[in-house]
């Protein structure tokens, strides 16, 4: 006989068990990333295939048009498909994983509405399209590094720190616009627009060295203000070594900022998320 157990809600249960609660659904929480994972790729001839099209088909792209046009350089060393190829699969990562979070509680509106569960298990179960598709990518990284023969050192094994770094500032900002979509609808439109800006205005077709040429310029500073500047370089020099520019001090405030904001969304989530069936 299948075991169960009977939850009895009662004013403050929610909020005195939250955690306990969210490790008992955990089961619910593979059920939903196996789902999302099979919606992804549904119908699709190609399937998990397009985690290594996309990335592959944008850098033959930047490389054209950055490289071959219009004439920039990576760092002395370093072949440019390859640094273009590391900064576009951390950059995927991100971007695929804020997307899906941001998207996750209208995604599930459904289960919102008829039973009580931890909301936080909606945008986890979205971290492992992102998780899944990044893997996916590095094998493809792995393969044109061998290519070039370009292989990494010691750095490689501040690799998982990075991941995880990244993995924290999509949660930060995920989680806040995922409470901000349920209220707004308008969010929805705005997140393809962010990622769309954050693609140029990240260190991935071009170095963060040149940029270092312009300190006295007044953007500089705001530059390094975005914490997926130092993130981005410093996945670069896990993959390709000393030759790739990385900032070691703009990695500090980055730490700093995406632990507090990334404290300061779940306490957000956390507050707003039984007002969502009001909303959905």
């Amino acid at each position: 006989m299948a075991h169960s157990e009977q939850v009895i809600i009662e004013a403050g249960h929610g909020a005195k068990n939250y955690w306990r609660d969210l490790w008992k659904n955990r089961e619910l929480l593979l059920i939903l990333s196996r789902r999302d994972l099979s919606v992804r790729y549904k119908q699709t001839v190609v399937g998990a295939g397009w985690a290594v099209i996309r990335p592959f088909a944008t850098m033959l792209v930047m490389v054209f048009v950055f490289d071959k046009v219009a004439k920039f350089k990576g760092d002395e060393g370093i072949p440019y498909p390859l640094m273009v190829l590391a900064g576009i699969t951390i950059w995927n990562f991100f971007s695929t994983t804020f997307t899906q979070i941001s998207h996750s509680i209208l995604l599930n509106s459904n289960l919102v509405t008829k039973t009580y569960f931890p909301r936080l298990i909606m945008p986890l179960s979205s971290v492992v399209v992102g998780f899944v598709d990044f893997i996916i990518s590095i094998v493809l990284y792995v393969l044109i590094a061998i290519w070039y023969q370009h292989f990494p050192s010691w750095q490689l094994l501040l690799f998982p720190a990075f991941v995880l770094l990244t993995l924290a500032a999509s949660l930060a900002f995920g989680l806040f616009f995922a409470v901000m979509n349920v209220r707004f609808r308008d969010i929805a439109q705005l997140i393809p627009f962010i990622v769309q800006i954050g693609f140029y205005a990240c260190p991935i077709a071009y170095s963060s060295s040149m940029v270092e040429a312009n300190q006295g310029a007044w953007w500089y500073d705001l530059y390094y203000l975005n914490p997926m500047v130092s993130i981005i370089d410093g996945f670069k020099w896990c993959l390709l070594g000393d030759g790739a520019f990385f900032k070691v001090s703009s990695l500090y405030s980055t730490i700093g900022f995406t632990v507090a904001v990334l404290g300061i969304s779940i306490y957000y989530f956390r507050k707003e998320e039984n007002s969502f069936v009001d909303y959905i």
